[in-house]
């Protein structure tokens, strides 16, 4: 594309695109957190196979983006020579305890806010706080100087594709080589079980996934320049790291809370993500009053507070660490075919399933 679209178009589509993914996950319960939860205590693996399938589709998709050249993968966040496979663990770690004790992950966090969930309103605050402490406070000093000089520096990128590559495989060839075994296996997986098949369960996986893939369209292609103007260097229109971005709901709420405060500074402005999670917040909302399943929700008791501050504190520390959210580095990264994604993803689904078998075993203990 020879000129970029307007900063405005950008955050525009940006926030059509979050409003889709908020009436969607709202309408199809899509929720990660749950999809762990459902397969730890009743066997039921539908909403996980939803995520799988989201997954599956922002994989391909991407890689078809990339192979077209309407995209560069490899100008994300998520690529690069330098694997952060402490940080990844830990903050993964942290975020799966953190969701499953805030009930849910950042991106349901914010379609429960549309919901009328003043529960996760709290968590969004509290996420956003600690979020940016995590990224500019006391818990980035301990990042920066403790958790990210544990890493693997390697030779070439770490995602899967590169790694390839170094076996001798042509980049084309390893990109379709990666994106067929890991989205198509994963694809096939999901779609062999008939009673997965209703609407509810491939739209929930499907929307996601494509508004993963238009995220990465929007920013990386729509919202490129090749030469800033002013810095005469490329540039991504209206994204907070600098780099194309797709959809994620850690790092966004940090922002949007530090533009609310910061108002009239006029050097913070409205950005990708924070316009993305204004988006999914205003959809959800939408299709809760348009289907009448608005409802206030507050807090049941003080344990109920203390569970939904400590997961909120956890969800912020973790999803910074780690570089992303279950929808962040779990659908997102994972869809650039990254290692450090794929272990993000892992230590998430651990952390979730150690917090769901210590809750079982506090309630068999009170009985």
């Amino acid at each position: 594309m020879d000129q970029a679209l307007s900063p405005t178009a950008i955050l525009w589509l940006s926030f059509a695109l979050g409003a889709l993914f908020g009436a969607v996950g709202n309408r199809t319960h899509f929720c990660t957190m749950g999809a762990v939860s459902d397969i730890v205590n009743i066997g039921d693996w539908a909403r996980m196979r939803m995520w799988l399938l989201a997954i599956a589709v922002a994989v391909l998709g991407s890689a078809a983006l990339h192979a077209a050249g309407l995209i560069d993968l490899d100008k994300s966040i998520y690529r690069g020579s330098t694997l952060l496979w402490l940080s990844h663990l830990v903050g993964g770690l942290c975020f799966g305890i953190g969701m499953v004790l805030a009930s849910g992950c950042g991106g349901k966090t914010l379609i429960r806010i549309g919901g009328g969930n003043l529960k996760s309103l709290v968590v969004f605050i509290v996420l956003g706080i600690v979020a940016y402490m995590t990224l500019r406070g006391v818990l980035g000093v301990f990042r920066v100087n403790v958790l990210e000089p544990v890493a693997l520096r390697l030779p070439s990128g770490q995602d899967l594709p590169a790694l390839l590559g170094t076996a001798g495989l042509p980049a084309g060839t390893a990109l379709a080589v990666s994106a067929l075994l890991i989205g198509g296996g994963l694809l096939a997986f999901v779609l062999a079980r008939r009673d997965f098949l209703t609407a509810d369960n491939l739209l929930g996986g499907l929307v996601t996934g494509l508004v993963v893939v238009g995220g990465w369209y929007v920013s990386g292609h729509l919202g490129y320049l090749a030469e800033d103007p002013e810095t005469l260097q490329e540039a991504f229109i209206a994204t907070n790291t600098g780099r194309m971005e797709s959809f994620s709901f850690v790092a966004p709420q940090a922002y949007t809370l530090e533009l609310l405060m910061l108002w009239s500074d006029s050097s913070r402005k409205l950005s990708y993500g924070i316009a993305g999670a204004l988006g999914v917040i205003a959809g959800s909302l939408g299709y809760a009053l348009a289907s009448r399943s608005f409802r206030w929700e507050g807090f049941r008791d003080a344990e109920d507070t203390a569970n939904h501050l400590i997961g909120a504190a956890l969800m912020g520390f973790g999803g910074i660490v780690a570089m992303g959210c279950t929808i962040g580095q779990g659908i997102a990264g994972f869809s650039t075919l990254a290692v450090g994604s794929l272990l993000t993803f892992a230590a998430i689904v651990a952390g979730a399933v150690a917090a769901l078998k210590y809750q079982y075993w506090k309630i068999m203990r009170e009985i």
